[in-house]
């Protein structure tokens, strides 16, 4: 919608008329005035969001729903009587006004709008003062929730990111890469601009629209994943996850969410990286609804794969087998005997997992069998210092280098679990708490680098990155 040199009546009117079109036809307008009617209240529920917004419109903070609504209805000079059609008016008159707009620079009132919606609009242009409709494209994500921690999801561009973009061609009605690759491709993705000359009248009529360039598309971003195995990954997680959650595994836990990689050991390809609950990226296109989001905010949204800091359970028993070895501290041959307990110190004599023990095993079968009698014995002849080094080695304790957004990590020091733990303990509790994906080739070289971006190229298939 393009401003016009209507009078505020008019303008009202039309908006009104704007909004019955839309809603006869399944299609919204852009609706973020926080307040319902009948009965009145405030869609915020945090009182501080309340009289945060309040100040923020130059509105009493202690005004009731009711009386801050009809303080709008005021400002706009809305002569409705009708308070639902009156909430309305002032809806659309709020989000133009947040948003801003003139003879030249639009505001987008409705996004998705129906068929029949878009016909009327063009047909009776006289009754729509300002009214533009156009096709734009819009990013459908057809296979749903399918690796959506890594594809991210795209949603109108905040104003933080309109400052920062604003030299480099974005408008503030753009769609923004917010998450995952959407967020790291953003730049690529992105094509360009197409440029349309419209005439206007006076009042508000277009009579005229010309092309003058055609929109360009962006690149094509090819990524390692494989589809059927991402979707047989995210399946066996979900799945364990509930079977943990319901005692499938004999016990019963309060599993909440979990991650799942799957990597090329020979390339650090990702083929597959899952992290549960998931989300509909789609959900976010045109803003999404309170209702879904007060779901998705407290669980659906972390990737827990690259943004959680976990201890590594067993997978850390490869780390002190390498150590164990490379330090001479054990052997390939060397036989140690699992009695299920383990009594070296009298303070602190922890069971293998298997409590009756798993007899004599040597490095090999250990691994095989995850004794955890075993890795007691190694930890303990290796050293905290030697273990902390080999770790080092491993790139735990740093980042990835995956092309996703926001991975966490925290650096090893061994210095401080020796002021922290008792001595004697810190052989069986170390506690690394960053989960990280580390692979070696057949000549036991160590790959630091993970990635999943293949290729990024043009519709040409000319090569970019």
């Amino acid at each position: 919608m393009y401003k016009s040199k209507i009078d505020n009546d008019t303008l009202n009117n039309a908006l009104l008329r704007i909004a019955k079109v839309l809603e006869e036809n399944n299609s919204k307008f852009i609706d973020d005035f926080p307040i319902s009617v009948n009965p009145f209240s405030f869609t915020y529920e945090d009182e501080k969001r309340q009289k945060k917004w309040k100040t923020s419109n130059k509105l009493d903070e202690n005004l009731s729903a009711e009386e801050a609504f009809y303080s709008f209805k005021e400002k706009y000079k809305v002569q409705n009587d009708n308070i639902e059609e009156a909430r309305k008016i002032i809806a659309m008159r709020y989000h133009i006004a947040q948003e801003g707009y003139s003879a030249t620079k639009s505001v987008i009132i409705a996004n998705n709008i129906t068929k029949e919606s878009f016909n009327i609009f063009n047909e009776q242009k006289d009754l729509f003062p300002g009214i533009n409709t156009i096709t734009q494209p819009v990013r459908y994500y057809t296979k749903g929730t399918l690796a959506s921690h890594i594809v991210g999801y795209t949603s109108k561009i905040t104003d933080e990111q309109y400052k920062q973009e604003k030299d480099n061609g974005y408008t503030i009605n753009d769609f923004y890469g917010q998450t995952g690759i959407e967020r790291i491709a953003e730049k690529y993705l992105r094509g360009t601009d197409g440029i349309k000359q419209i005439d206007m009248a006076v009042d508000g009529t277009v009579t005229s629209e010309n092309t003058q360039s055609e929109a360009i598309q962006g690149a094509d971003v090819i990524l390692t994943i494989d589809a059927n195995l991402q979707a047989v990954t995210e399946n066996a997680l979900k799945n364990n996850i509930e079977k943990i959650r319901n005692g499938g595994f004999s016990e019963v836990s309060e599993a909440t969410g979990g991650a799942m990689v799957v990597m090329e050991v020979k390339t650090g390809e990702v083929l597959a990286l899952a992290s549960y609950p998931d989300y509909d990226p789609s959900k976010f296109t045109f803003g999404i609804d309170p209702e879904t989001w007060s779901i998705y905010k407290d669980n659906n949204m972390k990737n827990r794969a690259i943004q959680e800091i976990y201890p590594p359970g067993s997978i850390f028993k490869m780390v002190t087998a390498v150590t164990g070895l490379q330090t001479g501290a054990i052997s390939k041959t060397e036989k140690i005997n699992d009695t299920g307990r383990y009594t070296y110190y009298k303070d602190y004599q922890p069971y293998c997992w298997k409590h009756s023990g798993h007899g004599y095993m040597n490095v090999t079968s250990a691994i095989q069998h995850s004794c955890n009698y075993f890795f007691y014995e190694t930890g303990r002849r290796v050293g905290i210092d030697n273990l902390a080094n080999y770790t080092k080695h491993f790139g735990l304790g740093k980042k990835t280098g995956i092309e996703l957004p926001t991975e966490a990590t925290r650096k090893t020091k061994p210095e401080k679990w020796k002021r922290s733990m008792e001595p004697r303990k810190y052989h069986f509790f170390c506690n690394w708490t960053k989960r990280q994906s580390i692979y070696t080739n057949s000549n036991g070289k160590i790959h630091k680098h993970v990635s999943k971006w293949r290729e990024c190229s043009k519709p040409n298939h000319h090569q970019i990155h």
